[in-house]
């Protein structure tokens, strides 16, 4: 990188992390850190959804999965507007009744205290694997632009993050988020127009050689259950994002920080729809890519020429392809990608935190200075952690399919049980804990049958994304039809 590269990246660094230690001062209790008063615009809600969707990992993998493959990954976009339909006719009117700044107090509400830790807990879990993935791609992208060791550009990154969310709170993250999202788009829109421009025979030839390879396919339209087939990506995405808008505390905590019913119902719709074409930009990067290193315009990087994970494609074609200025810009969409994702995480993991578990089992009175404490204090360990685990993934093959596959395990029951609260008319608690233990099996029994089994075990008859298709649909059916036999149960 220049020196013009490297004073834009540095300029927006600086300028995003001074922003939102800009709002230490507006918080003076916990219910400002963890929800915002209600003072945040409705715009800016909105694009905190869309930039809570898009992260390194759609930045960086999904043109990574586009160039090696096809748009299969697209299929779980197509999903996006069921989920969010389902949401804002059952799921946030729930929550703004609730008045919670805990998704998971509804669980208490429903099943008992052990709901509540069950699902509070799979959330954490799947937070701490979502900063480390993360953030590992963060430092996949710097280390090939500056050549850093990928472990200290991890912990730089953490501690940076972890300073404006830690100072800020949940405005800060708001806030920051919505201006990282303009910026990742601007970016991913400069980066296309660039590589269709490129092109010797110009921009219809991109076309025609990605036609020719099959490159814009969504998958295969068979009925295996085994391959990531149209119909499994679907169903996945369908599921996965009915647990993001149902039960994931991200988003519980906008609709809690949105100043109506109305204006939450509006900016998850809209936030979450912009995502589709966004989504389909950085897969149409990858396509071009694709196309750019086929007509042999730039030279592929040895471990992607030779089948290894295209994580890196998107690095290695800013180092060597594009002009000064630009490649400061990229760098910093990128990094607005995984920085507005990884600050919600450490905000609302925080958050359940000292609503779920400090609050709850320690000092049910606390004071706002004490309960701000605990809140700044639960972030810097959580950021330890999620550093660990950027760390512990360096060399993995791709680190969306290992995204994928550690959301499927250890978000695991936590939709069937919300959907069992939702739509069962009795309190059912026996049935919810015949449900989860049900359901916690099926996963297990999907995640590691192999193991102990081998390649013949039936769990190898579904392919890794149906493992949380199945155990939700397990939790919910054995609870529901446990709670119709046994209907003496109060409603």
């Amino acid at each position: 990188m220049t020196g013009i590269d490297l004073a834009v990246f540095i300029i927006y660094l600086l300028g995003i992390t001074i922003f939102g230690g800009t709002f230490f001062s507006k918080n003076k209790s916990a219910s400002a850190f963890t929800l915002g008063n209600g003072k945040v615009p409705g715009w800016v809600v909105t694009m905190s959804f869309f930039a809570t969707f898009v992260s390194s990992i759609s930045y960086l993998a999904l043109p990574g999965i586009a160039f090696m493959n096809n748009w299969n990954a697209f299929v779980f976009s197509l999903s996006i507007p069921i989920a969010a339909v389902i949401a804002i006719k059952y799921f946030i009117p729930i929550y703004i009744n609730l008045n919670s700044p805990s998704a998971y107090t509804y669980m208490e509400q429903r099943f008992g205290s052990w709901a509540r830790i069950y699902v509070s807990l799979c959330y954490i879990l799947t937070q701490l694997m979502r900063v480390g993935t993360i953030l590992y791609l963060l430092a996949l992208a710097f280390h090939a632009i500056l050549g850093w060791d990928i472990s200290i550009i991890i912990i730089i990154t953490g501690i940076v993050i972890t300073f404006y969310s830690v100072l800020g709170g949940i405005q800060a993250v708001l806030w920051t988020d919505a201006i990282q999202g303009i910026i990742l788009i601007l970016g991913a829109v400069v980066f296309a127009v660039y590589i269709i421009f490129s092109m010797p025979e110009g921009p219809f030839q991109l076309f025609e050689i990605a036609k020719a390879n099959n490159k814009f396919s969504l998958g295969s339209f068979g009925t295996s259950l085994s391959q990531p087939t149209f119909w499994v990506v679907l169903v996945y995405g369908i599921f996965i994002n009915l647990q993001n808008y149902g039960i994931d505390q991200n988003y519980v905590q906008r609709y809690m920080a949105s100043k109506s019913e109305r204006e939450a119902k509006k900016s998850a719709l809209i936030g979450g729809l912009l995502y589709l074409p966004v989504s389909a930009l950085f897969l149409f990067i990858g396509t071009g890519l694709f196309v750019f290193y086929n007509l042999n315009l730039g030279s592929v990087p040895f471990n992607i020429d030779s089948g290894g994970n295209g994580d890196g494609i998107i690095p290695h074609f800013i180092v060597n392809e594009l002009p000064m200025g630009i490649k400061g810009l990229l760098v910093a969409s990128i990094f607005a990608a995984g920085m507005s994702t990884i600050s919600t995480s450490f905000n609302s993991t925080a958050t359940v935190f000292l609503t779920d578990y400090y609050l709850k089992y320690t000092k049910k009175i606390s004071s706002e200075k004490q309960s701000l404490k605990v809140l700044y204090l639960s972030s810097i360990v959580i950021s330890i952690i999620g550093i660990g685990i950027g760390i512990a993934m360096i060399n993995v093959k791709s680190a969306l399919d290992v995204w994928w596959k550690m959301a499927s395990i250890f978000s695991g029951g936590m939709l069937g049980l919300f959907l069992l609260g939702t739509f069962s008319k009795q309190k059912n608690v026996k049935g919810a804990i015949i449900g989860v233990i049900a359901g916690i099996i099926v996963i297990l029994w999907l995640s590691l049958s192999n193991i102990f089994l081998g390649e013949e075990a039936l769990g190898n008859q579904f392919h890794t994304y149906l493992t949380i298709v199945l155990g939700t649909a397990t939790i919910f059916l054995v609870g529901f039809l446990f709670g119709l036999v046994n209907k003496n149960e109060k409603s």
